[in-house]
C-alpha cells in the first residue's frame, strides 16, 4: 500500500482534486447557462465495446436510463475512485438498478484497447461497460457531451486531464443530472432511485 504521506502522492491527489473541481464548475456553467431551444447534451452514440464489438447505446438501452463517464485506464486516482464508488452505488441499489448501465468512454484511445478496457473494468461492477474507438470518434462523443479532455506530457510519457463527472440520462437519452465527486453516497443513491422511478 502506498505511503499516504508520500509528497508526490499528496501533490498528485491535490492536482486531481483541482481538476475534478474545475470539471464540476465547467459542467455547472454549461448546464446552467441559457441555450437555444433544441441544443442537447449527450445523445446515443456508437463505439467499440470492451468485447471488441461495435455497440450503439440506443439499441442496448432501448429506452432505459443510463450513465456516461469519460476516463482512462492509466488514470492514477480519479477514475478508479469514481468507478469504485459507482460500483458501490450500483451494488447498494440492488435489483432496482439491474438494467442500469454506465458507459466508461476512454479519452485515451491511443492506449486503451478493448482488451485493456476489459481487464480494467473487470475490477468493478459488471454494469459498467468500457468503450473505445478512433480519436475522431471519441472527440465527437466528448463534444456531444460537452466533456473536456486533453493530453498532458509527463516525464514518463503523458497523462490525460478530463471531465470527472458521471452524466445521467433518462430513457429518452436526455440529460437528467450528474454524479460528481463532492456528493455523498446517500445523495447519489437517492438520485439514482429518482432517475429509475423507484
Amino acid at each position: 500500500m502506498p505511503d499516504p504521506l508520500n509528497p508526490l502522492r499528496i501533490v498528485r491527489v491535490v492536482a486531481w482534486g483541482l481538476i475534478a473541481a474545475l470539471s464540476a464548475v465547467m459542467l455547472y456553467v454549461t448546464l446552467s447557462s441559457e441555450k437555444p431551444a433544441g441544443v442537447a447534451i449527450g445523445g446515443p452514440f456508437t463505439l467499440t465495446a470492451m468485447d471488441g464489438k461495435r455497440l450503439n447505446t440506443a439499441e442496448v438501452m432501448r429506452g432505459r436510463p443510463y450513465g456516461v463517464f469519460f476516463g482512462f485506464t492509466h488514470c492514477p486516482d480519479i477514475c478508479p475512485t469514481a468507478m469504485w464508488e459507482l460500483s458501490e452505488i450500483l451494488r447498494k441499489s440492488g435489483p432496482m438498478a439491474k438494467d442500469f448501465r454506465v458507459f466508461f468512454v476512454t479519452v485515451d484511445p491511443e492506449r486503451d484497447t478493448p482488451e485493456l478496457l476489459s481487464s480494467y473494468i473487470s475490477a468493478f461492477d459488471n454494469r459498467i461497460i468500457g468503450m473505445s474507438g478512433t480519436a475522431e470518434e471519441i472527440a465527437a462523443v466528448a463534444r456531444a457531451h460537452r466533456a473536456f479532455y486533453r493530453k498532458v506530457p509527463t516525464p514518463s510519457g503523458y497523462t490525460m486531464d478530463h471531465t470527472a463527472t458521471i452524466y445521467l440520462f433518462d430513457g429518452k437519452a436526455q440529460l437528467w443530472g450528474t454524479f460528481d465527486a463532492t456528493e455523498s453516497e446517500e445523495n447519489r443513491l437517492k438520485k439514482l432511485a429518482r432517475l429509475l422511478g423507484k
